[in-house]
């Protein structure tokens, strides 16, 4: 019989011993975590609704793979640290990603998880964002009084000869320009979108799809719109005054506004100069622009800082201390960028490299799901534990990022992970949360 001669590294040797390294240690995983992910998709039934939209024209006596598993792959990779279909090259041979999607063999190729993101069209995309509104309702186990709807709009560069792949002036780039809706840190929208358009585009229609769904399951939920300065359009406040929702919106400045402030400017620069310290100054004020049917509630901060005025106006329907809308409500949506900063940074939103338009809404959607699930898990089984409030990033660092050896036969799978992990105890925690759900 052939001998098998493996390929051995060595490092610098400790105590004269000789310190080697080789690839034979059999079924290791370096994400033994996955199984959470697991877990909570199979309590929450995320990616078992999604794949059901999508169109499989295949062979079914020759189909090997279901488009659930190749979902679940997909969207476990991306949880994982796994940003590209590439990565499942040798990924599929991992134990512990073939038992996440309830598999005993070789997983999905990249061509063939390439030809599964082809599958996406328009229909699809409608689905799945249903399915995610959907799931986020069902995690309410009372009704909620307040849902604050914020609506924001980023860049997502491009680099190829992508559909849709356009010029933006203010980010300096070609770029697509996603639409993003989260109610807290739940997600409910990842729309693509050329950005060749107004920033604001189909944030009206979108809006009135959602203010219809919730109050078709919460009746008396109070609903707020929630923007910066790119969504303030009267039709847009129209509608909101029209269906009883409200609303607390950035608004740009102009002359009439700044003309407005010069007496409480003047009064900030004086008490400026004489402390040395920043000074705001709120004041609310009723205005109506020139496209408007009436005149609004403005809420205006007029700031003195070294370098001079700093003037910030947002226009709102709600009730309240001038500075309690500016700092507590408005200035909260702040966190809504930093969520979208997780779906980009940690979880390869703008991994947008596909040619095809859909294909690329389809990896949206991908990095969507995987965020929802990571939320999830965060929401509940983490929930007073030092990861509660963690990013994406650090869950996948702490929690799935694990070493484990595997072992498998027909009786038992086994993940045996290192007995000096520093998290144990939080990790049996979550398992221990996610079998009671």
């Amino acid at each position: 019989m052939p001998v098998c001669i493996k390929e051995r590294l060595y490092f610098s040797s400790l105590n004269r011993r000789n310190i080697e390294v080789d690839f034979s240690g059999g079924h290791v995983s370096s994400d033994g975590g996955v199984l959470l992910l697991r877990e909570v998709d199979r309590h929450i039934g995320l990616t078992d609704r999604i794949s059901k939209f999508l169109p499989d024209l295949r062979d079914q006596s020759k189909v090997i793979h279901s488009l659930k598993s190749m979902l679940q792959q997909r969207v476990y990779g991306i949880a994982c640290g796994y940003d590209d279909g590439n990565d499942h090259d040798t990924l599929r041979h991992d134990i512990a990603f073939q038992t996440a999607t309830n598999r005993t063999s070789t997983l999905a190729s990249p061509p063939t998880l390439h030809r599964f993101e082809m599958l996406a069209d328009r229909n699809f995309a409608i689905s799945a964002h249903k399915a995610m509104v959907e799931s986020f309702i069902t995690s309410f186990d009372t009704p909620p009084k307040e849902l604050v709807l914020d609506f924001d709009a980023t860049d997502d560069l491009v680099h190829g000869n992508q559909e849709g792949k356009f010029y933006h002036g203010y980010y300096g780039n070609h770029c697509f320009l996603p639409l993003y809706v989260f109610c807290g840190k739940d997600l409910l929208v990842s729309y693509l979108r050329p950005s060749n358009i107004d920033g604001a585009k189909h944030s009206w229609s979108i809006l009135s799809l959602l203010v219809k769904r919730f109050r078709q399951v919460w009746p008396n939920v109070r609903i707020i719109f929630r923007g910066d300065g790119g969504f303030c359009r009267h039709k847009m406040l129209n509608w909101c005054e029209r269906n009883d929702v409200g609303y607390i919106v950035g608004m740009a400045s102009n002359k009439r506004l700044e003309a407005s402030l010069k007496p409480i400017i003047n009064v900030a620069r004086a008490a400026y100069e004489n402390s040395g310290q920043k000074q705001r100054i709120f004041m609310p004020l009723s205005y109506q622009a020139g496209s408007w049917k009436c005149s609004r509630k403005v809420v205006a901060k007029a700031e003195y800082t070294s370098k001079g005025p700093n003037l910030r106006f947002i226009v709102t329907n709600l009730e309240g201390n001038s500075q309690h809308l500016y700092d507590k409500i408005y200035c909260a949506r702040g966190d809504m960028e930093n969520r979208i900063k997780e779906q980009q940074l940690d979880l390869f939103a703008d991994r947008t490299s596909c040619h095809s338009w859909w294909s690329n809404q389809m990896r949206l959607i991908l990095s969507s799901l995987a965020y929802i699930l990571l939320q999830r898990l965060r929401d509940t089984a983490l929930k007073d534990t030092q990861l509660a409030k963690a990013t994406a990033g650090t869950i996948r660092n702490k929690l799935l990022k694990i070493g484990v050896v595997i072992t498998r036969n027909t009786r038992r799978i086994r993940l045996k992970m290192a007995s000096s992990y520093p998290l144990k105890q939080i990790f049996k925690t979550v398992v221990k949360r996610l079998a009671r759900e």
